[in-house]
């Protein structure tokens, strides 16, 4: 389980929640963040989670220097600038910033 990457990277304290042997839970905001041990399974598509933040270029630089592998900044004109990462169990993560 990728307890403490996901402490680190998102600057979490312990687990609010620990529902059951090999699952823990996170309040972030308005949204619970729900982690095990136990593999899901894929349908084969894709699924990225997306997370807004005021300074997108800024957090990738943050996550870049603690040695995370960080995608591409992507500009899409009018809408966000985004990038996505992976976790250490290869969940696909993604950050943006909206533009104004």
């Amino acid at each position: 389980m990728s307890v403490q990457w996901y402490r680190q990277i998102f600057e979490l304290r312990e687990p609010d929640l620990e529902p059951s042997e090999g699952v823990v839970e996170f309040k972030i905001g308005p949204i619970w963040l729900q982690l095990g041990d136990e593999p899901t399974d894929r349908s084969g598509a894709e699924v990225a989670i997306r997370f807004g933040v005021p300074d997108v270029s800024r957090e990738r630089a943050r996550l870049e220097a603690m040695g995370v592998v960080v995608g591409p900044l992507e500009h899409v004109p009018s809408a966000v600038d985004y990038f996505d990462f992976k976790d250490p169990d290869g969940n696909v993560l993604s950050l943006y910033t909206e533009m104004n």
